[in-house]
């Protein structure tokens, strides 16, 4: 099977088994989803919808957040993972927001990358789920299932990674294969016990076909 042929079969698989794929976060605009985000590096997203009401009913504007201290930023999300780290990050780019982007979420990669604890995959989702945009969040997910199906080959990192896919999934499909993927491994495709008696994808997959040849 050739790599359009294996893209083609598991995009096809998923148009038709997953047509509504979409985020897990809870939130209302792109301020919200921006921080959302950032509070989910290394966190699950349950954990995440779980302290954000309080959060965003706190600070439902940048320019709110920009005023509070670390600390009072740390209450809310003392629950997650690396609490301090990130209090320090939402911080700095609320400030950011405010001073140079009037308390807008840019909505490009290169200025929101420009943001205290946004990183390219922060930047990526931000740009798939809120304006459509054909960018691919690689997050270990993505990485673990593109890399196991055969859409990568011996990918060394996220970046590789992305660039693979977006090499053969049209722009048009992108924002939703993002979600496919993570969804996938998220529930399906999973790092321990994959559920590969549960899964679609076995006709393609190489890691079905190395392990049922064992």
């Amino acid at each position: 099977m050739t790599n359009k042929q294996r893209f083609d079969t598991c995009l096809a698989w998923f148009a038709q088994n997953m047509p509504v794929a979409e985020s897990e976060l809870r939130f209302a605009n792109p301020y919200q989803l921006l921080v959302a985000v950032m509070l989910s590096a290394q966190c699950t997203d349950k954990r995440v919808n779980m302290v954000t009401p309080a959060l965003f009913e706190a600070y439902p504007t940048a320019a709110d957040m920009a005023k509070a201290s670390e600390e009072e930023i740390f209450a809310f999300i003392r629950s997650v993972s690396y609490p301090n780290a990130k209090a320090k990050h939402l911080k700095g780019m609320a400030e950011r927001l405010v001073e140079v982007y009037h308390g807008e979420v840019p909505d490009n990669i290169d200025d929101l990358q420009t943001l205290p604890g946004v990183g390219r995959k922060t930047a990526n989702v931000v740009c798939a789920v809120i304006w459509q945009q054909p960018t691919m969040a690689v997050d270990t997910h993505i990485f673990r299932v593109a890399e196991r199906i055969g859409l990568t080959t011996n990918s060394k990192s996220p970046l590789q990674t992305e660039k693979a896919l977006v090499k053969y999934i049209p722009e048009e499909v992108i924002p939703k294969a993002h979600h496919w993927l993570l969804l996938h491994g998220r529930y399906i495709c999973q790092a321990r016990k994959p559920k590969c008696t549960e899964c679609g994808l076995q006709t393609c997959c190489r890691y079905f076909k190395n392990a049922k040849a064992q």
